[in-house]
């Protein structure tokens, strides 16, 4: 049994008893609706701030882009202007590629051995789908529960609520399920996506063996938020009124525990989200505000057009070579070396 993912889901699991069960001690439900719902907010502010200004300042005192294409060169040679981008606007073009497509995961590759022995390399497809489908669910699922924090209800969210929600469960099963409330896809679709990234980290080999403890622990913590939140939504009854009222006087500072009683799995729930939020800045999770400030991807491939000088460079005296050769050209003929310049020619009084 793997250590390092068992620490973690034993970590997961304490998570939730400890809010589960810690609500149903007089004002405790205050701290975990309140107290812990503004510290993590906090700690995520600033921890994300702070490395997103520690990078800002970090020094590039060159290109370093990654590149997998022609760079802009003489007239007749074609460029690669995606995969080697020359000015800001394919830069634009590349970077949105990367953030809203995965591009560079759909086109990573994994090595095999087969018999010869024989080096194959496969498209990691399965990989990119997984990933993209899992950012977007978690994207369509924090953008619908924006309803809980706003009144009235922005259009945009109903609308996303109808397109996300289009799949009823009435139309899988017979007439005894209607009237239960549409299944929301993306929150399935996020389950099944964490689920396939942790399981990939345990039956491959080589990304189980450089998985780390840090690795799971988030991965458990979207598990449990998925879980709880489908639990909620469809197999137990939860005062959605009471959560709004909840949520509603967290963002207008007017914090307040609802008289009307939330169950246990919505502060598990909470615990979750809080926990994630304190986590962020502090993990591999940062890779969402890092891509845009690495400059291995923001940064042109123009090398051959453009010289690069570091601004940082300190003033240095230099000594050019016509400064060398003047002051070493007598040796350097006396040597065999060849000069720019010739010695000038002797005067005609010294001659004499």
């Amino acid at each position: 049994m793997n250590a390092k993912y068992m620490y973690s889901f034993l970590a997961v699991l304490a998570l939730f008893f400890l809010a589960y069960l810690g609500v149903r001690v007089p004002g405790l439900p205050v701290v975990f609706g309140i107290l812990l719902p503004y510290a993590a907010v906090i700690i995520f502010i600033i921890g994300v701030g702070n490395r997103i200004m520690g990078w800002a300042r970090s020094a590039v005192p060159f290109r370093i882009t990654t590149t997998c294409g022609q760079q802009k060169s003489l007239s007749w040679i074609e460029q690669n202007k995606i995969d080697n981008p020359s000015s800001k606007g394919a830069v634009i073009v590349r970077m949105l590629l990367e953030v809203l497509c995965f591009r560079s995961l759909f086109r990573n590759t994994r090595i095999k051995m087969k018999e010869g022995p024989k080096l194959t390399y496969h498209l990691e497809i399965f990989l990119w789908i997984g990933a993209l489908a899992f950012h977007y669910a978690f994207l369509v699922t924090i953008l619908r529960h924006l309803r809980l924090f706003t009144e009235p209800v922005p259009y945009l969210i109903r609308l996303l609520e109808t397109v996300d929600s289009f799949f009823r469960l009435e139309i899988l099963y017979d007439v005894v399920q209607i009237g239960l409330p549409g299944v929301f896809i993306s929150g399935f679709v996020l389950l099944a996506a964490a689920v396939y990234l942790f399981l990939r980290r345990l039956f491959i080999p080589q990304v189980k063996y450089i998985s780390l403890a840090a690795d799971y622990f988030p991965l458990f913590l979207i598990m449990g938020i998925a879980f709880t939140g489908i639990f909620m939504r469809y197999f137990s009854k939860v005062n959605v009124a009471a959560a709004k009222e909840l949520a509603m006087g967290l963002v207008t500072f007017s914090p307040h525990i609802p008289e009307s009683s939330i169950s246990g799995v919505f502060y598990a729930h909470l615990l979750f989200v809080c926990v994630l939020l304190a986590y962020f800045p502090f993990s591999k999770l940062m890779h969402m505000g890092g891509i845009f400030l690495s400059p291995t991807r923001n940064l042109p491939g123009n090398t051959r057009e453009v010289r690069h000088i570091n601004p940082w460079n300190y003033p240095v005296k230099v000594h050019s070579y016509e400064a060398y050769e003047d002051d070493f050209r007598e040796k350097m003929i006396e040597a065999g070396l060849p000069v720019v310049k010739q010695p000038a020619e002797t005067a005609p009084e010294e001659k004499e």
